[in-house]
């Protein structure tokens, strides 16, 4: 669960319990502002309360909405190039307003501007030629064309809610008349905000060009407020990806875990339309003032201004974005970016500022959280660091010893710039809110959603128990199955860690269990998998084993897995005595080493029966080795205690793994040998959506029983799962090699966006395409070889084309849900098998 989805979750937690706060008392204003003459819809007119700082801006149809207090009489209308108007709102209808714009004339250097009633063009468009040039050059005074590049970096990041009632007689006010202390105002709406959370960080950047290396010295950073729950790391990491630099030179800019076209992008003329606007003064400079649009109001763009010189570098001084009013974007009502930009002797640019403020909304007309993002730089430099060793630093992020530990005062002198929030109460009014037995419980019953653990103590916490999500489940040989856990913290010590649970089925009356203890050589802040992982793990298991089905996303007792489209029976026991070292490189680089030993025991469902002599095998053991590698360049992911949760896929993952056992050695039946190899990754196409590709192959060399061959992996539940096959029946089909694909392509509404009455919905199209081609040598194949176990009767061997299956869906369905419809494309004449159906995923986009 992201840090967005816990925001709403605290806030519907407030509603349900009576604290719903009541909505300042608000009137929309409606309307369309066209030009007197020619009666053109006139974009980027700027609509605001007189005397106010409340406002908005017409979109590309020239039409506007905004809410106001029912108190306000006028309105003004301003843009360059027309004569300023104010409107008597008790002279027009609040939901049709029409305002028309008296034009002039204006002059800017080699252009003159003139509204006209035309449609918009490319060709001849003196805009568009003016942004080619900007476009043409945008290279030249890139910071990172210098050896070297040094600067000091302050981030502030606040988070509140919206909207909030400043009637002491209402609302949440009404029982906790404190908050008022606190209440501050939102620079994009006007209304008031009760901040809930702020971080801060001090930071230095270090860049050298050749080789290529980028680091960054945490100087200070500090947090506070309702997320502090939560895993720091996994926060911090979340909020640089949904908050991520934004670089308008770039061909597309990612914000929100998506991708967006810049204005300034190879293929802006094609996406965007231009306007030059006015001349205008910026830092003393004079700036051609260049609006844009996208051409369609739904796709993935901005709408804002690039304020640019007037001379022949075409430096942009100034940045404002925004989104267009019908993007296809999930929660969020309102954004604003802005930065300014200064420049070097030697023209080179310099980012000085960049502010990003956001209103996020779980509901359609309901303002719930506020976010506002602040960078300053200062000290930029471009000479070689005096201490060049810390290029030498292994890590690209290097956190400060003492980082956490900065005093109110060294905040105080070191901080470059200051937001105005009232911020550095959070902890104060949370201490009184928490105070309050409903509100408390509620949070604590978060943490248990959003964790999966229960901490035992309150303070100093040393056992979390859980994961609770496994606690109660079903399948067809436990029948009920109940299980209990959990695992130490580094509060107990920050070395070594235990874990475990303890699992019972009714059904089949077997007791199970895990009991591992771990030694980390890292120190550890909270637990054990905090990255960088460098540790040595003894374990011993024994539970089932589904065979032909792997959870790769999640537990196999996982309570939502219970639910099967068939019987779930192809199933033995396994015990694992399990010796492993793993370590992990800042270069997200990970490798690791396990020596195992396992025996698996028959089933009545899955007996072990030669099939030479006819005679049943209780069971078979296994002394293995298997080496692990693994490398996800960029790779982001949330921290939880058990897991990590990768929130993108944008960065290549390599995997490969190889498993070794001679027979005789640690009481080994067999020889095994056993290579695979993955390849998975993100890949987007601007407006057009991404696709995501995920390629493995496999083979085992040596002749072995059918449970170490390789089973496609079945997915028996009603779920989406990747790498998976939804229409696959459990070992099915068993190979001792093979290559397969999966492929989602998210089309991000392309073509709903265009249906007049669905793209109010915002649904996006999701193509799926997988398959398997899988071969079983003659060596590992039962009817040809002696002295092997019999396949399953329900197993079949693959034929000379691959196993595949298509999928058509629609996600963000109530902004949350996914449905897709799978077709199953061949082997079609096997028994009791889906031939097609319904699949479901809960997954939040932006």
């Amino acid at each position: 669960m992201t840090l967005k989805t816990y925001f709403h979750f605290i806030i519907s937690l407030l509603m349900l319990n009576g604290f719903f706060i009541e909505a300042t008392a608000q009137n929309v204003l409606k309307g369309t502002v066209t030009d007197s003459i020619s009666n053109e819809p006139l974009p980027f007119i700027s609509i605001s309360i007189k005397g106010g700082t409340t406002g908005t801006m017409t979109d590309n149809s020239g039409k506007f909405s905004l809410r106001v207090p029912n108190t306000t009489q006028l309105i003004n209308a301003v843009s360059i190039g027309y004569k300023e108007k104010s409107i008597s709102l008790k002279s027009q209808k609040l939901s049709n307003m029409k305002i028309q714009l008296c034009r002039v004339s204006y002059a800017m250097s080699e252009v003159i501007v003139r509204p006209k009633k035309t449609k918009y063009k490319k060709k001849g468009n003196p805009a568009v030629d003016f942004v080619k040039k900007v476009i043409a050059t945008k290279s030249v005074y890139n910071p990172l064309n210098k050896d070297y590049y040094h600067y000091d970096h302050y981030e502030k990041i606040n988070f509140a809610m919206n909207g909030f009632e400043k009637d002491k007689n209402k609302g949440l006010l009404k029982k906790f008349k404190f908050l008022t202390n606190y209440v501050d105002t939102s620079e994009l709406s006007g209304k008031p905000i009760l901040p809930i959370s702020t971080k801060e960080m001090m930071e230095e950047y270090y860049y050298q060009k050749s080789p290529h290396l980028e680091k960054k010295i945490v100087k200070a950073k500090k947090s506070s407020g309702i997320d502090e729950m939560l895993s720091e790391d996994g926060v911090d990491q979340f909020l640089s990806e949904v908050f991520k630099d934004v670089d308008v030179y770039d061909n597309n800019i990612t914000l929100f875990l998506k991708e967006f076209v810049s204005p300034l992008s190879a293929g802006g003329p094609d996406f965007y339309k231009y306007y030059l606007l006015d001349t205008v003064l910026v830092s003393g400079e004079k700036c051609v003032d260049l609006g844009f649009v996208p051409f369609s109001s739904e796709s993935s763009g901005f709408t804002g201004h690039l304020f640019i010189t007037l001379d022949s570098t075409n430096f942009v001084k100034r940045v404002k974005l925004n989104f267009p009013k019908d993007i296809n974007l999930n929660f969020i009502q309102n954004m604003s970016i802005e930065q300014e930009f200064n420049r070097a002797l030697d023209g080179t640019r310099l980012l000085m500022r960049d502010d990003i403020i956001v209103e996020f909304s779980l509901f359609a007309k309901s303002d719930e959280l506020y976010a506002r993002r602040t960078n300053t730089y200062a000290h930029h430099s471009f000479t070689q660091p005096i201490d060049s060793t810390i290029f030498k630093q292994k890590e690209n992020i290097i956190i400060r010893d003492d980082a956490t530990q900065k005093s109110d005062n060294y905040w105080t002198e070191s901080r470059l710039d200051t937001i105005p929030i009232k911020e550095n109460s959070v902890d104060k009014m949370l201490k009184q809110l928490r105070s309050n037995p409903l509100f408390y419980y509620s949070e604590k019953v978060f943490s248990a959603l959003v964790t999966g653990y229960i901490p035992t103590s309150n303070k100093d916490n040393k056992f979390n128990l859980g994961p609770m999500y496994s606690t109660i489940s079903a399948n067809t040989v436990e029948g009920l199955r109940l299980r209990v856990g959990g695992l130490t913290t580094a509060q107990l010590n920050n070395h070594w860690f235990a874990g475990g649970y303890l699992a019972y089925g009714v059904k089949d009356q077997k007791p199970k269990g895990l009991a591992q203890i771990e030694y980390s050589f890292n120190k550890k802040m909270k637990q054990a998998n905090e990255f960088p992982i460098n540790s040595i793990r003894a374990s011993y298991n024994y539970d089932l084993n589904r065979l032909g089905q792997n959870y790769l996303y999640s537990t196999s007792d996982n309570l939502f897995l219970s639910l099967k489209r068939q019987k779930d029976d192809k199933i033995t026991y396994l015990r694992k005595i399990e010796l492993s070292y793993n370590r992990e490189f800042h270069s997200q680089f990970s490798a690791g080493l396990d020596f195992r030993y396992r025996t698996e025991f028959a089933t009545p469902y899955i007996p072990f029966i030669n099939n030479t002599t006819g005679t049943n095998s209780a069971s078979y053991s296994l002394g293995e080795v298997q080496l692990r590698l693994r490398y996800a360049p960029g790779e982001k992911f949330y921290q939880t205690l058990g897991k990590r949760r990768s929130f993108t896929r944008n960065a290549p993952v390599f995997t490969f793994s190889h498993t070794q056992a001679f027979k005789g050695l640690l009481n080994s039946d067999y020889d095994y040998s056993h290579s695979e190899i993955s390849f998975q990754q993100r890949f987007w196409f601007s407006a057009y959506g991404n696709a995501t590709v995920i390629l493995k192959a496999g083979k085992v060399w040596t002749k072995a029983p059918f449970p170490l061959l390789i089973s496609p992996n079945a997915n028996l539940s009603y779920t989406i799962q990747y790498e998976s096959y939804p229409m696959m029946n459990a070992m099915e089909f068993i190979n001792d090699q093979y290559v397969s694909w999966d492929l989602n392509y998210n089309m991000n509404g392309i073509i709903l966006n265009h249906i007049p009455v669905l793209k109010k919905l915002k649904l996006r199209e999701i193509l799926s395409f997988r398959g398997l081609y899988g071969n079983l040598s003659s060596k590992n194949d039962p009817s040809l070889n002696n002295n092997l176990f019999e396949f399953p009767t329900t197993t079949y061997r693959m034929g000379k084309e691959p196993y595949m299956e298509a999928g058509i869906g629609v996600v963000n369905i109530f902004k949350f849900l996914r449905v897709d419809y799978i077709w199953r494309l061949n082997y079609l004449n096997h028994p009791n098998i889906d031939k097609s159906g319904i699949r479901i995923s809960m997954d939040f986009y932006f």
